[in-house]
């Protein structure tokens, strides 16, 4: 998921938005919005894809990479 945070972090911060301004045009909520960026584990997907739509991608189901699985 850090990925995720990461990406959706460093695209919000490239347009030019603060968190409150994201969570605005995404219609998800401020604290949704900086939980995610900080990476919190427990999200709801379809959230989490919300955010990702923002941004023209979206998540979806894969197989782990070795190592992952710990």
């Amino acid at each position: 998921m850090n990925e995720i945070a990461e990406y959706i972090k460093a695209s919000r911060r490239a347009a030019g938005l603060t968190q409150k301004e994201f969570a605005l045009r995404s219609g998800l909520g401020l604290r949704f919005v900086r939980e995610l960026e900080q990476g919190k584990e427990t999200v709801r997907m379809d959230k989490v894809n919300l955010a990702l739509g923002m941004f023209g991608m979206t998540a979806v189901p894969g197989k782990l990479k070795h190592g992952d699985d710990a």
